[in-house]
């Protein structure tokens, strides 16, 4: 047995430590697998454990206590602000530069990628400061996965756990291969003549990136073996990161032609914002910052310097080197694979394509770092919750580090990296994100108006309608954008409503809940605008890529009612009972018909 923290007040409970090696209780050992009778009995009550999960939320001191003891082991806490400043720069900056930004720039915006640029960082400054708040109340390994089990509850967190694996497992796979087109021009080959070309799998999945794999591997093994030196690698790699990137502003500049601007928006602003949808994928990772929540030194300090501190840096850059990009080039002779090292191979400066590509590489290997590292974590807290196999929970006793999540979310990156092109995984993360950012953005909401036993049923009526209309406009605004509705009255209604809806909320629902440490300024009008951003940037994305989006959905729908409903409710039934016999408290609300909701702390 192992000892596992109380809620705070030198109580402790014990957790079951798991033994060494790999059997059928590593992965399913709870009561309702236990044979083929038991799994019956429990789909047969499907309909009542799915109404008890669809209103179970979690409480603060749960997540922070004793779901993190069920990983045996505690994760060292080892970083502070200097580190997530650089995990957040090299964890997010690198493949939206080096990669996307010439295929926005040729095929959607032109010169105004600048604009997209800005307005895909707006939506994400704002999803940053929503995280910065949940991030410090809840320093967990789980993320946003921790956030919205304690506000939306049990089930709405499992359908954002699985695109938040999703959404990792793409972004991890769409760098490997972007590193493959830069090593590849390293040795004077095109971007894509590294991969394997099969003529019978279908186009976009017939490309095979061996070298995408073998970079994957080698990431897991320098994630796994310490925080502390991933975190030192990081810092450097990032250092010359920069220091290339500097250059290419310098030298770019030398050989910058302002007719290249001569025809700012050549694609409308449609094209400007379906390019925005594309490139908030270049700013996805920064969320992997929250999930090393567990190894911050001072969440309530460190946390907002390196989130907010960060995102600002990633922005500033990014439009300076879109700018950059565009005045060496005219935007319809843009490379889409590898758009600076063929830009400056065009004006003459064949040479310098070496010094990027090597940035480029050394950039995407940070990224590929913070991934694994971020998806690793989550996966872990998720596991916690045995929504996956609690085998995945165990933090490493030598390396105070998640090595078996590690290995299994490698493997899924490197199976997706060896199969896909670049252009579907892009467009499938741009959704997975931006789905994530809105609920947590509107659990956000929740934290702050709506607190179990202690708002009316008055305030929490209004709450209710008035935040169906800011996300039912938001939508509407979507719609209309989708469908090419030029209507202005339609697009004013919906802009009204969300403001209405907005303001309703600030004027007439009492606060329930004050941040302890730092919280959201303007509330509720920043994560208001951040819900109604994006799923209006959703709007612009191409309809095949909803279709995917909602299948994999649909493959967790059903994960969950054979697997993961009855995983969790047997989990959250035992520890109740655990916490019950040791502290007389009930920790997690909606485990039984006959349990009080709890109130958090």
């Amino acid at each position: 047995m192992v000892g596992g923290n109380g809620d705070g007040d030198g109580q402790s409970i014990t957790i079951k430590k798991r033994s060494c090696g790999c059997n059928k209780q590593d992965f399913l050992p709870e009561e309702s697998f236990q044979s083929w009778a038991s799994y019956g009995k429990a789909l047969c009550d499907t309909k009542t454990r799915l109404k008890d999960r669809l209103f179970a939320r979690s409480l603060d001191h749960l997540e922070l206590h004793e779901m993190r003891a069920r990983s045996q082991h505690e994760m060292k806490r080892s970083l502070n602000w200097f580190d997530l400043i650089w995990f957040g720069v090299g964890g997010v900056m690198g493949a939206g530069v080096f990669v996307l930004t010439g295929e926005a720039a040729r095929n959607e915006a032109g010169p105004a990628v600048l604009l997209s640029y800005l307005i895909s960082g707006l939506s994400a400054l704002l999803s940053v400061l929503c995280y910065t708040e949940f991030s410090v109340e809840l320093p967990v390994a789980g993320g946003s996965f921790a956030y919205l089990r304690v506000e939306l509850g049990d089930f709405m967190a499992f359908i954002a756990a699985g695109n938040i694996l999703f959404e990792y497992i793409v972004a991890g796979a769409s760098v490997a291969r972007s590193w493959t087109s830069y090593f590849a021009t390293l040795f004077n080959h095109q971007p894509d003549e590294f991969r394997v070309n099969v003529g019978f799998l279908a186009e976009g999945y017939n490309h095979l990136d061996p070298i995408a794999i073998v970079v994957s591997i080698a990431i897991c093994v320098g994630a796994s073996l310490s925080i502390k030196g991933s975190s030192r690698f990081n810092m450097v790699a990032t250092v010359v990161h920069i220091v290339v990137i500097v250059f290419v502003l310098v030298a770019g500049l030398t050989k910058a032609d302002p007719s290249n601007y001569s025809t700012f928006t050549p694609f409308g602003i449609r094209g400007v914002l379906k390019a925005a949808a594309m490139l908030f994928f270049a700013y996805v990772g920064f969320d992997g910052v929250a999930t090393l929540g567990e190894e911050i030194k001072n969440p309530g300090r460190d946390i907002p310097i390196g989130l907010i501190g960060s995102m600002l840096i990633i922005i500033t850059t990014y439009c300076l080197l879109a700018t950059t990009l565009c005045l060496m080039q005219p935007y319809n002779q843009v490379d889409v694979d590898a758009p600076f090292t063929i830009a400056f191979q065009a004006v003459g400066m064949n040479w310098a394509k070496y010094i990027v590509a090597l940035g480029a590489l050394k950039g995407m290997t940070t990224v590929l770092l913070a991934n694994i590292i971020g998806q690793a974590r989550y996966f872990t807290h998720i596991a916690r919750t045995h929504m996956a196999p609690p085998i995945l929970a165990v933090i490493s006793e030598t390396t105070g580090t998640p090595v078996n999540a590690a290995v299994v979310m490698t493997v899924a990156n490197s199976i997706v990296a060896f199969f896909t092109g670049l252009d579907i995984l892009s467009n499938l993360l741009s959704i997975a994100t931006l789905f994530i950012f809105t609920q947590v953005a509107i659990a956000l909401l929740v934290r702050r108006y709506y607190a179990s036993q202690e708002t009316s049923v008055t305030d929490r009526n209004k709450f209710i309608l008035l935040l169906a209309l800011i996300i039912m406009s938001s939508i509407g605004l979507a719609i209309l954008w989708a469908v090419g509705e030029n209507g202005l009255p339609g697009y004013i209604v919906m802009v009204v409503v969300w403001f209405l809806a907005t303001l309703g909320i600030r004027l007439t629902v009492k606060e329930a809940r004050k941040p302890k440490l730092w919280g959201v300024p303007l509330m509720p009008w920043l994560p208001s605008a951040s819900i109604a951003i994006n799923v209006f940037i959703m709007g612009s994305i191409d309809g095949p890529s909803f279709v995917r989006f909602l299948v994999w959905t649909f493959l967790l729908l059903v994960y969950y009612l054979f697997v993961g409903l009855h995983a969790s409710y047997d989990a959250a039934k035992e520890t109740k009972g655990e916490v019950d016999a040791g502290q007389g408290t009930n920790i997690e609300a909606g485990v039984a018909s006959d349990i009080q909701v709890g109130t958090r702390t």
